[in-house]
């Protein structure tokens, strides 16, 4: 008879917000959030990390308390991912534009490449969930690319 192992122990959103820091409190800097996103993930991984970051997003926005497109707009901002507001929306897709984007002032490398694509995949986990079917979220605008803001479509 094979032996089962327990189930592995795993945090929860609402566990994130347990905090316990006295002196340094409950906020890092941006400059932290970046250097591990674009250097450590982007710089280190193979293939940009792409995968691993597209992976991470949409546990993320699995895990997301959000029930509606509205809460997991309210969400995004409160938890200071940016600013959405969608743009455009039909029976086969939706446009999200994102004000504020963690890559806002950074410098461009490349001409028209997207950085932000752990945004869209929390995006694309969270919408998944809410919706109870699979979206399919394409960052196709990027600050670090030039654009005005960066803005997703979610294919429904």
């Amino acid at each position: 008879m094979k032996e089962l192992k327990p189930a592995m122990l795993q945090y929860t959103f609402e566990d994130m917000k347990k905090m316990d820091r006295s002196q340094l409190g409950d906020m890092v800097p941006l400059e932290l959030f970046r250097t591990i996103r674009l250097i450590g993930l982007n710089q280190g991984l193979p293939l940009g990390g792409k995968g691993t970051t597209l992976t991470i997003g949409r546990k993320i926005g699995e895990s997301l308390p959000a029930t509606t497109v509205e809460e997991l707009l309210m969400l995004f901002e409160s938890l200071k991912i940016g600013i959405p507001r969608i743009i455009h929306s039909d029976e086969h897709k939706i446009n999200i534009a994102v004000e504020d984007c963690f890559c806002k002032g950074l410098p461009s490398l490349e001409e028209e490449k997207m950085i932000c694509d752990l945004e869209g995949a929390i995006l694309e986990g969270s919408l998944t969930k809410i919706m109870g079917r699979r979206v399919a979220v394409k960052e196709i605008k990027c600050n670090a690319a030039g654009h005005e803001h960066c803005e997703y479509e979610v294919k429904l």
